[in-house]
């Protein structure tokens, strides 16, 4: 990933433009706040888009994960739901950087109260906090610390908003950590959501592994498929 000075928008102080997927696509972030991380290249990567699916990403951040699908995928749309102004403002204009406009909106709310319709989507993708509220330091930082820890919502508050908001048997893509594999996927089974599709990311072939993608579909029957691993960044770098 690099800096970029090219048709450059309008940014705040705090604020950089960078250029990725060799120039296909530019994303505002902060220069030392929250930045997106190759978790949410691998969600982007990982999730089943269908031909007219409207993709919901929960907690959207700078919309990454959502501008990494709109690229790939043309015949499908996108919201991003995503409760801190700065993070909003940045995804809003992300999807104008990028021509993304007409296909990808972007709504200021809580994911606890979501202003917006229940069954009004296909997809739910969602990177969430990591953390339990009361595990380990929180940031000083508040846009790190809500990306990091469960302070605006935990796990159950995310999947029965997810439940909520899918229509029919529509699908759920999350990443977590593979430490916490078996809380996540119990939880899912627990709001209605059976987990059909996994893969798991390693550092390396010697190391444990790290994170977990799971996708899960409301109401479907039993039965997963563990898929290849991921080995270190797998197709991605953000170096």
């Amino acid at each position: 990933m690099s800096t970029s000075n090219a048709r450059n928008p309008r940014l705040q102080p705090h604020e950089r433009l960078d250029t990725f997927q060799e120039g296909r696509l530019r994303v505002i972030q902060s220069r030392q706040g929250y930045r997106f991380s190759v978790d949410a290249l691998f969600l982007s990567q990982f999730v089943t888009i269908k031909k007219g699916d409207l993709v919901l990403d929960l907690g959207t951040g700078c919309g990454i994960v959502l501008l990494m699908i709109l690229l790939e995928r043309p015949d499908c749309r996108a919201v991003g739901l995503e409760i801190q102004e700065e993070l909003a403002s940045q995804a809003s204009r992300n999807a104008r950087i990028n021509g993304f406009q007409s296909r990808m909106g972007v709504v200021l709310g809580d994911l606890r109260r979501p202003p917006l319709s229940m069954g009004c989507c296909d997809v739910v993708v969602c990177n969430p906090p990591y953390r339990r509220k009361d595990s380990g330091r929180i940031n000083p930082d508040r846009a790190r610390a809500v990306a990091r820890h469960e302070i605006l919502a935990s796990l159950g508050e995310i999947l029965a908003s997810a439940r909520g908001l899918l229509r029919g048997k529509g699908r759920l893509a999350m990443v977590y950590p593979a430490v916490r594999l078996a809380d996540l996927m119990t939880r899912m089974r627990g709001h209605g959501f059976e987990p059909k599709r996994v893969q798991i990311v390693y550092p390396s072939l010697k190391d444990e592994a790290k994170l977990a993608l799971v996708e899960a579909t409301a109401g479907g029957r039993s039965g997963a498929r563990v898929l290849p691993p991921i080995l270190d960044q797998g197709d991605y770098s953000v170096s």
